[in-house]
């Protein structure tokens, strides 16, 4: 009888909030598989790459940044995983909802090898070598804090009539570690592979 009670309250309480069962939160909060960018997009004047992967409440993302949009002058590779969380709609971005990202572990290779590149891009003094993967979990490199001070992503996730996903749009100060940085405008959607 309880967890009657408990269910039916919970379904009460996702219905008062805008929410059915089985609606867009739902979707967002049971994704499974791998979605990509279709190709790589500007990113500022470079351009970028995002692999998302979700398996039960659990994410993984795989970006790279290269000069051109091939790819082919590569900058560097980010990578990190966690668990993720639908918060509610949003109330300022019609369409998607508040998320949280919490992040694991965060892993930083270096693609080039030019040392000028290095430095403009702030992964100088990130201890990397060219193209072997660093765990900054503990220590954090250029835009990337440690996990003790910011283990916390705080997002936006959308649907898109073609299934796609939506993330919000990144400051460039790659601080979202706190629900007051949560952005209010949505990226390009990445779609399912």
């Amino acid at each position: 009888m309880r967890n009657v009670l408990v269910s039916t309250l919970t379904l009460s309480l996702l219905v008062a909030c805008g929410e059915d069962a089985g609606g867009p939160a739902t979707t967002l909060q049971t994704l499974e598989g791998t979605y990509a960018d279709p190709a790589p997009y500007d990113h500022g004047g470079a351009f970028g790459h995002r692999t998302f992967t979700f398996d039960d409440g659990a994410w993984t993302l795989d970006f790279v940044l290269g000069l051109d949009p091939a790819l082919e002058a590569g900058v560097f590779r980010f990578r990190t995983h966690g668990h993720y969380e639908v918060l509610r709609a949003s109330p300022v971005v019609p369409g998607a909802f508040e998320a949280l990202f919490v992040e694991d572990a965060k892993y930083v290779t270096l693609l080039t090898e030019d040392p000028a590149l290095a430095e403009a891009f702030g992964l100088a003094e990130c201890g990397l070598a060219p193209g072997v993967e660093k765990d900054v979990s503990v220590e954090g490199c250029a835009g990337w804090r440690p996990v003790a001070e910011c283990a916390e992503d705080h997002d936006l996730l959308a649907l898109t009539a073609e299934g796609g996903v939506r993330f919000g749009v990144r400051p460039r100060d790659n601080d979202m570690c706190t629900a007051d940085k949560r952005p209010t405008a949505l990226t390009p959607a990445v779609r399912r592979q």
